[in-house]
């Protein structure tokens, strides 16, 4: 079942923001992906290259300490191809809100765009 799919990959996205692992880094996210931000008067733009070699050169949430949770606050599936969901998560001390453009491409699941807001501080 597609929703289930997506579920799971949407497990391995949280899991991914946690502990940082690159191998499933590059599953979760296409490698055209780019992520949007825009806070606090910045705009921000940032390819999938860009945003893999920031996660892989930070320490991870896991090694840090940092508390965890994460939900699925809206899932909305297109098509058995596309799909949109809104999360909410830990990442160190904030708390995320991400909406994640996903698309099935050689029968894997991944995000192709996403959109961040820290909506506040975990602590």
């Amino acid at each position: 079942m597609v929703e289930n799919e997506i579920r799971a990959m949407l497990e391995r996205y949280f899991d991914v923001l946690q502990t940082q692992d690159l191998n499933e880094f590059d599953k979760v996210f296409n490698s055209n992906s780019v992520l949007y931000s825009a806070q606090d008067g910045n705009f921000v733009v940032r390819p999938f290259q860009e945003y893999r070699e920031m996660v892989k050169n930070r320490k991870s949430p896991v090694e840090m300490g940092s508390g965890r949770k994460d939900e699925v606050v809206f899932l909305d599936i297109l098509s058995d191809t596309m799909a949109f969901a809104k999360v909410r998560l830990q990442l160190f001390d904030n708390i995320m809100v991400d909406y994640l453009n996903l698309v099935k491409v050689d029968g894997n699941w991944s995000i192709v765009s996403k959109l961040f807001y820290r909506e506040g501080s975990a602590s």
